[in-house]
């Protein structure tokens, strides 16, 4: 691989605040190895490095508990006729406790996971809930519309988004699942057009009622979202992933329809909004292009009347704010109407700000503090999603970020007046697959609790193998060995490969220069000017890395640590030999010097990935928590605590990155 040549004078820059998010995982369930591995472990690491970067003070780590949702209230329902015995709140706060323990088993530090709908983190979360929608309402960007809703007569009830099951209309879309007005792709639609729906609860084909509720005019945003799109295109910290998904959504609506019924179109052609038709060779279908929204609407009911199935193309649809069902936060009373609670999606959007606050309320901050963090220029808001919710933080959030900029609406970098939400970076991966396979635990593919990974591997060998996977270029398969069938006894395990680094090569870098430091120097580390040659090394290493994190590309920053490490393995090897040859006290002097930086600079380096073994290496070395701040990144030990420093004593066959105990067994056993 051709290695980039960094400097010092071309460093990132990066932002004097951050927070950082990551996708709020429903209430329903607890973890899959997918969320911690897609997302979760990605964001901690990002966390953990802009605290070592630019203070831990100027991060906050926020996620929590998607409390609310037809998923959940279908969870419970479901666990209900399982035996649980609990309210729905009861239900929820189990899950989200399972979460939270087992985001802490992995290390994932955030200053707060909370709850949408629980504790303190649900009263100031619905508080902020009231706040934007009457700011959206206020400012005009709100519009009452009266929508088809599925009703199950048999029930004799309305059926909530995750009690109706049938095929996605959107043309193109592969998903195993769709639900009323979403797919579990992603995509949204108009329930008229769901295909083959079916009542989960009898399994019934529902009918349709009007219910009326609030939505966001996010079409009148189209331009405006373009320009930014095209815009973020120039960015090196935004993956193209998340421009490209964007654009799709920024298309006039389409909308396609089968050639065999290209004659009966014909007939009902002048009877349809204005529009165009587009005709291709060897296609099965041909396309309609409407001017607006509400055009392609209204042809599709003539459509649908006369027998005419369809798919409809993407294209930015008003986005719905509130729902019918009684388990969500409740909507504020805009017009006289009550009872009608906010859709899960819009309110999951803004929760990181809520969280936030949380956080803040909870260090004696003022009340508008938090517009520090989310409207300054210097502040900077970095969302790690998976790419199926590109739509709904890429298109419909920044909508309505953009809606909320009162008079500099039309401006895609508005004054800084410090009321103006920030644009997000939004990190998107790609998806992590299961033994090549897209796994969901609603699909066929049943992927592994995070928990039960845990059982063969530690915390640092997933982070290291997960963020080892280029998520951010493309979706990649997850195959641990002990849950894969095919898998050959004599197989090596794809899991432990980027863990050996450290497990194996690190810990003899760190074991030699210790042992050698207690027996030639009784314990005194030396203190000599480093080489040249590795201050050279250390610096591109770090330079590398610096700018790979502000692209967040995190399978280059494992390549530049993987190489770094792996090459003081091998002048540790020569260096090592060289003085043992010659018995000279300072040619071993000069070779402990040198490995000493290098052991420093990694640490330092892998503290946001391995931080137990990181800290371990650097309470040996008898350093405090500064030696993690990168105002000391290119400094030398001896720089830092002069000579005639002690190392604490290191006793044999001690590791500082632990391989699973279950590994030694299978050793063993061989």
């Amino acid at each position: 691989m051709a290695r980039k040549s960094f400097t010092k004078e071309n460093r990132p820059s990066f932002p004097a605040r951050a927070v950082i998010t990551g996708g709020m995982p429903y209430g329903n369930k607890t973890l899959h190895f997918g969320h911690v591995g897609g997302v979760f472990a990605f964001a901690d690491v990002y966390a953990r490095f802009l605290r070592d970067r630019i203070g831990k003070e100027n991060v906050i780590f926020v996620s929590g508990t998607d409390c609310y949702g037809s998923p959940i209230a279908e969870g419970w329902r479901k666990a209900k006729e399982a035996g649980f015995e609990g309210s729905i709140e009861d239900y929820v706060k189990r899950n989200h406790e399972a979460q939270k323990k087992t985001l802490g088993d992995y290390m994932i530090s955030l200053d707060l996971f909370g709850a949408s709908g629980l504790g303190h983190s649900a009263e100031v979360h619905n508080r902020v809930s009231e706040e934007v929608i009457r700011k959206l309402y206020e400012m005009g960007h709100l519009e009452k519309l009266s929508t088809a809703q599925f009703f199950d007569e048999k029930a004799g009830t309305f059926l909530n988004g995750r009690q109706v099951v049938g095929k996605c209309p959107v043309e193109g879309c592969k998903s195993e699942k769709a639900y009323a007005d979403e797919c579990d792709l992603g995509h949204s639609y108009n329930p008229i057009n769901l295909i083959d729906p079916r009542s989960t609860l009898t399994g019934d084909v529902p009918i349709m009622k009007n219910v009326e509720n609030w939505y966001f005019r996010l079409p009148r945003f189209n331009d405006l979202l373009r320009k930014m799109t095209e815009n973020a295109e120039k960015k090196e910290n935004v993956r193209p992933v998340v421009t490209k998904t964007i654009k799709e959504f920024l298309e006039p609506p389409v909308t396609y329809i089968l050639n065999k019924f290209l004659d009966r179109y014909r007939e009902l052609a002048d009877t349809l909004p204005p529009h165009r038709l587009i005709e291709e060779e060897k296609k099965t279908s041909f396309t309609l292009v409407f001017e607006k929204l509400s055009d392609r609407d209204k042809a599709t009911e003539i459509l649908t009347k006369n027998g005419i199935r369809l798919r409809e193309g993407k294209t930015l649809v008003p986005f719905r704010l509130t729902g019918n069902i009684d388990w969500g936060v409740p909507a504020p009373s805009l017009e006289g109407e009550e009872g009608l609670t906010v859709w899960v999606w819009p309110e999951s959007l803004w929760a990181p700000i809520s969280f936030t606050r949380c956080v803040l309320e909870e260090r004696g901050c003022g009340e508008d503090e938090w517009k520090k963090w989310w409207c300054s220029k210097d502040s900077t808001v970095y969302q790690f999603i998976g790419q199926d919710n590109i739509y709904f933080y890429g298109v419909a959030q920044l909508g309505m970020w953009l809606a909320l900029q009162s008079s500099d609406m039309d401006k895609i970098d508005p004054a800084d007046t410090g009321d103006h939400l920030s644009i997000p970076v939004l990190v998107a991966n790609h998806h992590i697959l299961f033994l090549d396979k897209k796994a969901s635990s609603s699909g066929e593919i049943k992927p592994p609790m995070a928990d039960e990974l845990l059982n063969f591997y530690t915390p640092e060998e997933l982070r290291m193998h997960w963020l080892g996977l280029a998520l951010g270029q493309r979706s990649v398969s997850f195959c641990p060995k002990h849950f894969d069938p095919d898998a050959g006894e004599k197989d090596s395990d794809p899991v432990n490969k980027e863990g050996f680094l450290l497990t194996k090569v690190f810990n003899r870098i760190i074991r030699t220069a210790f042992y050698d430091t207690q027996e030639y120097f009784d314990g005194i580390m030396p203190a000599r000017p480093v080489s040249e040659k590795m201050i050279s090394d250390s610096e591109q290493a770090v330079l590398e890395y610096e700018h790979y994190m502000y692209t967040t590309e995190f399978h280059q920053v494992t390549y530049v640590l993987d190489s770094y490490i792996r090459n003081a393995s091998k002048y540790m090897s020569k260096a090592k030999a060289e003085a043992d040859k010659s018995d000279d006290a300072e040619v071993r002097a000069q070779y402990l010097s040198d490995m000493f930086h290098m052991i420093k600079t990694a640490a330092v380096l892998l503290h946001p990935f391995a931080p137990t073994g990181t800290q371990m290496t650097a309470d040996y070395m008898g350093l405090d928590d500064s030696i993690w701040s990168w105002d000391n990144i290119f400094s030398t030990l001896h720089d830092t605590v002069g000579e005639g420093h002690r190392l604490k004593f290191l006793e044999p066959r001690v590791d500082f990155f632990k391989r699973h105990p279950s590994q030694f067994e299978k050793s063993a056993e061989a």
